[in-house]
């Protein structure tokens, strides 16, 4: 069986094809909510290829406005196709392909300016959610969402409003640590963030099954940024936390593109390995022109529970020699605690189950250090510390 096409929405198939013509079935009962019509009406899906061995490619016309997640559904529904072998899709938004109109007004190949990339776009303030801080890592492994999670439950037990968008849509970690995994509802248009300990949640995870691999291109990392950020009913915060990828990727530039941040927090430990990543990072939030109000040293040593002894398990200084390197203050050392990872993966930050533990403590006294950095903001109420 020859491959079939289809250009644009409109089939070019013949009436043997069963084939092809069950996957367009199936990308035609995809529905996009805001238009309420589907996918394929809607002229979404273009450059459909149906190969003899099974496999499908299409590309996916995917604006700002429209929902992240129907390019997954879309390849849900192929996937579930009896007789694909494989999907291939190229999500592209149709806005960013267009060029600007040549002097004479034909836009072409070869037209002047057809390869001129847009300026960026201007970050949007947004006051209704408060002070808005990126916790970013050079690297994984260091325990940046532990320090995200922990900092907001320490504010909000402080009687701040507090909301946490994980932007890690790699590995989003954030449901797990705060105990939540319920699909959010929709109301009005707006996704309602989960709520646990005080804190309000959006992330990745609670909408993207646990298993499925997160393959994602720069085009849709920035629409998740942009749809967390305007279709999630935040309310009025005093703080929003973004929990971030590791490293200096598409996340770290949509955010600081898409809003203004009123700073960066770098989490590293101590090793020189992890410094000099947790190094590039910052400066790339300097080059955007964001600002680095301080550093978090986390593994920073260990407390003996038993004598309390202190140690350093790994070489000391990792982090006070990256906040002299950046100008910048070293806002906390957190050490190593045994029971932390357990407490993490039950959903019960330390701050929380054990919050005069030596890591409590230290994270207590981070969230009082990160209010002061950012101008603090006055609580609606106190909860007992």
């Amino acid at each position: 069986m020859p491959p079939s096409a289809i250009s644009g929405y409109i089939p070019r198939v013949s009436a043997s094809d069963n084939l092809t013509q069950r996957v367009q079935q199936a990308l035609g009962a995809v529905k996009h909510p805001r238009l309420a019509r589907d996918v394929v009406s809607a002229g979404m899906v273009h450059d459909l290829v149906v190969a003899a061995d099974g496999a499908v490619s299409f590309t996916f016309h995917l604006t700002r406005e429209d929902p992240a997640t129907l390019a997954r559904d879309a390849r849900k529904a192929v996937q579930a196709v009896v007789g694909v072998s494989a999907v291939k899709i190229n999500v592209v938004d149709p806005a960013a392909k267009q060029a600007p109109p040549s002097a004479g007004g034909v836009r072409g190949a070869g037209a002047a300016g057809a390869g001129a990339v847009p300026p960026p776009p201007t970050p949007e303030a947004m006051p209704h959610l408060g002070r808005v801080l990126a916790v970013s890592s050079g690297k994984g492994g260091v325990g940046k969402s532990t320090v995200s999670a922990n900092l907001a439950a320490a504010l909000a037990r402080q009687g701040h409003r507090v909301g946490v968008m994980d932007a890690d849509i790699y590995g989003p970690n954030i449901p797990r640590m705060f105990g939540r995994d319920a699909k959010p509802e929709v109301v009005g248009g707006k996704i309602q963030p989960l709520e646990a300990h005080g804190v309000k949640l959006m992330s990745l995870g609670f909408i993207v099954e646990r298993d499925a691999p997160a393959i994602w291109r720069g085009p849709i990392v920035m629409k998740i940024i942009h749809q967390f950020l305007h279709d999630v009913s935040w309310g009025e915060l005093d703080y929003l936390l973004v929990d971030l990828p590791p490293g200096t990727g598409d996340a770290q530039l949509s955010l600081a593109q898409t809003i203004h941040l009123d700073g960066a927090l770098i989490v590293t430990t101590p090793q020189q390995m992890a410094v000099g990543d947790s190094l590039r990072g910052a400066k790339m939030f300097e080059r955007v022109g964001v600002r680095v109000i301080g550093v978090v040293e986390n593994m920073s040593y260990y407390v003996c529970p038993h004598c309390g002894e202190r140690s350093q398990v790994f070489l000391a200084g990792g982090g006070g020699q990256l906040a002299a390197e950046l100008g910048v203050p070293l806002l906390g050392q957190v050490p190593l605690q045994a029971g932390v990872p357990e407490l993490a993966d039950a959903g019960r930050p330390i701050v929380v189950a054990q919050p005069d533990s030596p890591a409590g403590a230290a994270l207590r006294d981070l969230a009082d250090a990160v209010a002061a950095a950012l101008g603090r903001t006055v609580p609606l109420n106190t909860v007992a510390r």
